[in-house]
C-alpha cells in the first residue's frame, strides 16, 4: 500500500527505511523524499514508525546523555546545558 503517493513510496519501503535505523519521519524523508511535498503522508509514517526500539529514541525521550558524549553535555535534545557566569562572558 502506497504511503506518499507524491513519491509512490511505499509502506514497505518505509518499513525498510526504518530497520535500516531511521527513526523520525525526517529520516525517513532524507531517506527516500516521503512527506516533503504535501506533508499529507507524515502522520501515516509516524504510526508505521511507532515507538519501537530506536537508539536515537532514547536521546529524545530518555534523560541519559549518549555514551562518549562531553561532560556537560545536554542529557536530551532540546535540553540546555548548565550555564555558568564565567562562560558567558
Amino acid at each position: 500500500m502506497y504511503v506518499c503517493s507524491c513519491f509512490g513510496i511505499t509502506e514497505d519501503q518505509v518499513k525498510k527505511h526504518a530497520d535500516g535505523g531511521a527513526c523520525t519521519p525526517r529520516q525517513i524523508a532524507s531517506a527516500c523524499k516521503a512527506g516533503t511535498d504535501c506533508g499529507g503522508c507524515v502522520r501515516r509514517i509516524q504510526a508505521l514508525l511507532g515507538r519501537g526500539d530506536c537508539p536515537r529514541r532514547e536521546l529524545v525521550e530518555g534523560r541519559k546523555a549518549p555514551a562518549g558524549a562531553p561532560v556537560g553535555a545536554p542529557a536530551a535534545l532540546g535540553a540546555t546545558p548548565e550555564v555558568r557566569l564565567s562562560d558567558a562572558a
